[in-house]
C-alpha cells in the first residue's frame, strides 16, 4: 500500500486481486465467506411515514405506511464449494506474513469440509482454535435443536511463531466477580474459544442493511488479538466492509475486496468523511453524504426557479 494510504476497497474478482498482490504483504486475513446455503441471501430497508391509510398503527392510533427504501441481495450457491475455496486459500497463504493469521468465518454446514481444506493448505499443526460465536436471535424451528453459533477457524502461517496480543484484547466480566475479588473482577478475564455477542441490531446505529454484516464487536476482538497498530489487514470477501471500521478504530491499516458493487455502495456510505481510502474500480461519491446534498441542494434550486 502507497504512504499515505489508510485503506483500500477494490470491486474486483478476489482470485485475481489475491494473485496480484507480493507474497508476505499482509499481516492478517478475516474472510467471512458465503455459507453455501443454497439460497439467495436479502434484505429489504422499509421506512414508515404517516399516512391516514397507512398499514401499520402507531402510538395514540396514528396510522403510517411502509415505503421500501431497497434491496440488497447476493447468491449463496455453489455447485463445488471448496473448489471455489481452495485457489483463494492457496492465495491466502502466499500472501501472509510469517507470523500472520487467518480467521475463516463460516457455518455448521460447512465448518468441517472446510477445516480439513484448511489443513491441507497450512498444515493440521497451523490450526489453533475453533472459535464458536454464539449468538441468540431469529426463528427456532421445533424439529431440532436451533442452530445460533457461527463458526470462526483460525489458523497461523508458522505455528510456533505468531501474533497474539493478550494484553490488548477486551476483556469481558466475570460472571461470579464476588468469588475474584476485585482487583480482578475490575479488569475482567479473557474470552474463551466461545464468543457470546450479539448479532448487529435491526433497529442499531451499527445496521447498514446489508444482508450478512458482522457485529464490530467480533473484529474488533479479532484486530485486537492478532494484528499490531500499522498492521495490513486483508478481507477479499469484504461485504459491509467491518473488517475496515474495525482496522479504523484500531489504527491497523486495510485491502477490502468484493466484486458485488451493492457492498461497495454500502462500505462508500460507511467510510464517508473517513480520509486516506482509496477506491479501486468503484466511485465512492454517488452513494456518499456531500454529493446528495449538493444533489438535493440543486434539485431544490430548480424547482424555486
Amino acid at each position: 500500500m502507497e504512504a499515505g494510504v489508510i485503506g483500500k476497497v477494490c470491486l474486483a474478482e478476489n482470485l485475481e486481486f489475491l494473485r496480484s498482490l507480493p507474497a508476505e504483504s499482509v499481516d492478517l486475513i478475516y474472510i467471512d465467506p458465503p455459507f453455501n446455503t443454497g439460497k439467495v441471501q436479502q434484505r429489504t430497508q422499509i421506512k414508515t411515514v404517516r399516512s391516514a391509510k397507512g398499514d401499520r398503527l402507531g402510538f395514540q392510533g396514528r396510522r403510517y405506511k411502509s415505503i421500501v427504501v431497497g434491496t440488497k441481495r447476493f447468491s449463496d450457491l455453489f455447485d463445488d464449494y471448496l473448489a471455489f475455496l481452495e485457489p483463494r486459500l492457496i492465495e491466502a497463504y502466499r500472501v501472509l506474513s510469517a507470523e500472520g493469521c487467518l480467521y475463516f468465518h463460516v457455518d455448521y454446514r460447512e465448518v468441517h469440509y472446510c477445516k480439513v481444506l484448511l489443513d491441507t493448505i497450512f498444515g493440521r499443526e497451523a490450526f489453533l482454535n475453533e472459535i464458536i460465536w454464539a449468538y441468540d436471535y431469529g426463528g427456532r424451528p421445533k424439529n431440532r435443536w436451533p442452530p445460533k453459533h457461527d463458526n470462526i477457524l483460525l489458523y497461523a502461517k508458522d505455528p510456533s511463531h505468531y501474533v497474539f496480543n493478550t494484553e490488548e484484547i477486551e476483556r469481558i466480566p466475570y460472571m461470579a466477580p464476588g468469588l475474584v475479588g476485585p482487583k480482578k473482577a475490575a479488569r475482567g478475564k479473557l474470552p474463551t474459544d466461545t464468543w457470546w455477542h450479539t448479532i448487529v441490531p435491526t433497529n442499531g446505529r451499527e445496521k447498514t442493511g446489508y444482508p450478512t454484516q458482522k457485529p464490530l464487536g467480533i473484529l474488533r476482538r479479532i484486530l485486537q488479538a492478532s494484528s499490531r497498530p500499522g498492521s495490513v489487514v486483508l478481507d477479499f470477501f469484504a461485504g459491509s466492509g467491518t473488517t475496515g471500521a474495525a482496522a479504523l478504530e484500531l489504527g491497523r491499516r486495510f485491502i477490502l475486496v468484493d466484486n458485488n458493487p451493492e457492498a461497495l455502495a454500502v462500505m462508500a456510505r460507511r467510510f464517508d468523511g473517513e480520509e486516506g481510502i482509496e477506491w479501486v474500480g468503484f466511485d465512492p461519491k454517488p452513494h456518499q453524504a456531500e454529493v446528495r446534498q449538493r444533489g438535493l441542494f440543486s434539485k431544490k434550486r430548480v424547482e424555486k426557479e
